[in-house]
């Protein structure tokens, strides 16, 4: 992937070389937890991390309030991660802007916010074992750059180099792509349909919501091509390595050592290459229409 002709953005807030730390949960609370994720298939890691909020589709997080964060200065972070992370989310801004004007709208950008370890947002607290996630009340993309050594060691979805590179950027693309969603009334939408129905069908809608991500995040990949030619050989059967290491069926199976597709929140990874090969072949934005698809 070669970023020296992407443009850059400036909406970034780097809170990297500083610690968040929170008051420890009581052994009660991780005990109840525990066995909360045991009895509904959920890795208790992902709830005890505050990644996933039942009954809220994965969309919100728990307010702040309940959690006392401290502060340490830990030094100035390197620029060549903020680097690419500001071509990627430029690419991105000149892509949906050109996008949301041919429907004779107004695309906002979000800000995207680096960290380390842990931070706050207004959908709670972030740490770095929850991955990148987009929050709607901020409309902000939060990243810990952690995140990008885990798809190389721990999911193993990539090479070190540049296309390593573009499976990163993929990732960003689909956070992203969950801020398009909130901007055109999806994100809204979905959360309150969720609040009125089961937690199975919750899940489903929110798998939904994840794969159109997906296919929002091969979109900017199809017209990012287009534009500046930044794709090298093999950057896109990464991206694909990726969508497959990061689906529920391979993460469950990792975590847990067996599947539970009720307990689903973003896709299998046969889903995931799906959509995001759809919209990276198409670009088209009606292709990316996940709810009038049938799931396979």
């Amino acid at each position: 992937m070669r970023i020296d002709q992407l443009p850059r953005s400036s909406n970034i807030h780097d809170r990297r070389g500083t610690r968040m730390r929170r008051g420890g949960l009581g052994i009660g609370t991780i005990i109840i937890l525990s066995l909360i994720g045991w009895a509904l298939g959920i890795d208790p890691r992902v709830l005890i991390g505050g990644a996933e909020m039942m009954g809220n589709g994965g969309l919100s997080q728990s307010p702040t309030s309940s959690i006392t964060l401290s502060e340490e200065n830990t030094g100035s972070p390197p620029d060549q991660m903020k680097e690419f992370v500001s071509a990627v989310l430029g690419s991105t801004e000149v892509q949906w802007t050109e996008t949301f004007a041919q429907a004779d709208a107004r695309y906002r950008p979000p800000t995207l916010v680096m960290f380390s370890e842990a931070t706050s947002s207004a959908c709670g607290f972030a740490q770095s074992a929850m991955g990148p996630f987009y929050c709607p009340r901020d409309q902000r993309v939060y990243l810990d750059a952690s995140f990008f050594e885990d798809l190389q060691r721990r999911f193993d979805a990539c090479e070190p180099g540049k296309a390593c590179q573009f499976s990163q950027a993929y990732v960003i693309a689909h956070e992203v792509g969950h801020h398009v969603q909130n901007l055109l009334g999806i994100l809204p939408r979905v959360q309150e349909i969720q609040q009125s129905i089961g937690r199975d069908e919750a899940n489903r809608l929110q798998v939904l919501v994840e794969l159109q991500a997906d296919c929002l995040a091969g979109m900017w990949a199809h017209y990012s091509q287009q534009r500046w030619q930044f794709l090298d050989s093999g950057d896109v059967e990464a991206a694909l390595r990726t969508a497959s290491a990061i689906g529920d069926d391979r993460l469950q199976r990792q975590t847990q050592g067996r599947v539970v597709p009720d307990a689903f929140t973003h896709g299998s990874s046969q889903q995931r290459m799906h959509w995001f090969s759809t919209g990276l072949r198409s670009g088209d934005f009606e292709s990316c229409n996940t709810f009038t698809e049938e799931m396979f």
